[in-house]
């Protein structure tokens, strides 16, 4: 957020003193793939977006993070703990750019149509929407990132998906495009309610500085 901020704080055009919305997706790509290169981290054996619970067996069932780093170099070689870490990154863009620019860009074209005043209903409306855009965007990926850090790669045998893209290839093949948006409504549940309260804080945070 804070390097968003400063990008769009250098982009602005001073004429309008509002940032054209390509611009704004560039600042959101560039502080979401910054953000996630530094805080990536690994999944276990529970649920995410388009995915149950892994079964019983296939469980890798670590008793703590050190035991997984130590399973996971052992069994599936070093390269494992990074698994789907692009994907990640790749993920955390989408949803930063869909988010920011999207915000951004409803608050806008809300207050330049005087359809609400800025305020509470206002940023209530523009993050909903934002957050409902972020959805959209994200959930192919966590569904295809899920599975590839998932997949059970066993000793001498071939990978069941050689990279993201042909994972979801192999997922619209077998199963049709629908299947990127499984888990879709509990992504929007999460997503909506979620973006409504991060960017009516962040508006009481920036007003709050404002004044000060």
């Amino acid at each position: 957020m804070g390097l968003y901020d400063i990008l769009k704080t250098k982009w602005t055009d001073p004429n309008t003193n509002n940032m054209p919305l390509m611009r704004k997706i560039t600042a959101g790509l560039i502080a979401g793939g910054v953000g996630a290169a530094v805080g990536t981290r690994g999944r276990g054996d529970g649920p995410d977006a388009g995915r149950r619970p892994s079964p019983p067996a296939q469980r890798r069932n670590y008793k703590s993070v050190v035991d997984a780093i130590t399973q996971m170099s052992k069994n599936e070689g070093i390269g494992s703990l990074w698994r789907g870490s692009s994907l990640t990154v790749n993920r955390a863009m989408l949803v930063t750019a869909s988010q920011l620019a999207s915000y951004d860009q409803f608050k806008e074209m809300i207050l330049e149509r005087d359809l609400m005043k800025d305020g509470l209903g206002t940023h209530v409306t523009a993050s909903f929407a934002a957050g409902f855009v972020a959805a959209v965007a994200s959930n192919p990926v966590d569904v295809i990132k899920t599975r590839v850090m998932n997949m059970k790669v066993e000793a001498g045998m071939a990978a069941p998906y050689s990279g993201a893209v042909d994972c979801a290839m192999k997922t619209i093949k077998a199963e049709g495009p629908m299947a990127l948006y499984k888990g879709f409504i509990p992504t929007i549940s999460r997503q909506g309610p979620f973006t409504v309260v991060l960017f009516v804080t962040l508006e009481q945070v920036r007003k709050l500085f404002k004044d000060f």
